[in-house]
């Protein structure tokens, strides 16, 4: 069974968002990593770039398939992660620690509300093993 953390929010496209202070630190859910298998190429969006949520913000390449990434929250990419690019294993690895993806400012904390909570993540992953 996929990890689901229990601090963080989850997107229905998975990918998970963490907030602390004014930062949003974005990523991929175990479950996507796992259904992708091995990540071999990453496009992040340009610091300073705005994201929208739940609209594309960057893909990932896997040796099964390319996929878009979609931003949880909407706001001001601060930071890309250049390891990740540079080591795109790191998304298997660790895709909640040194696997992250980007970190935003300036977003509305109002947004987390449209995202699911870790039971709910829970939930929703169960729903689709059926």
């Amino acid at each position: 069974m996929a990890k689901v953390p229990p601090e963080l929010r989850y997107s229905k496209e998975h990918e998970w968002v963490k907030v602390a202070g004014g930062t949003a630190l974005i990523g991929i859910t175990d479950y996507a990593q796992e259904e992708l298998g091995d990540v071999v190429y990453l496009d992040l969006p340009k610091v300073g770039a705005r994201l929208a949520q739940f609209q594309k913000m960057g893909e990932i390449e896997s040796v099964k398939a390319v996929s878009d990434l979609f931003s949880p929250l909407s706001g001001e990419v601060s930071a890309a992660n250049q390891a990740a690019i540079d080591n795109p294993e790191l998304l298997n690895k660790d895709p909640y620690g040194e696997g992250w993806l980007v970190k935003a400012t300036g977003f509305d904390r109002k947004e987390l509300d449209n995202l699911l909570t870790a039971a709910a993540y829970e939930s929703f992953l169960a729903g689709l093993a059926h």
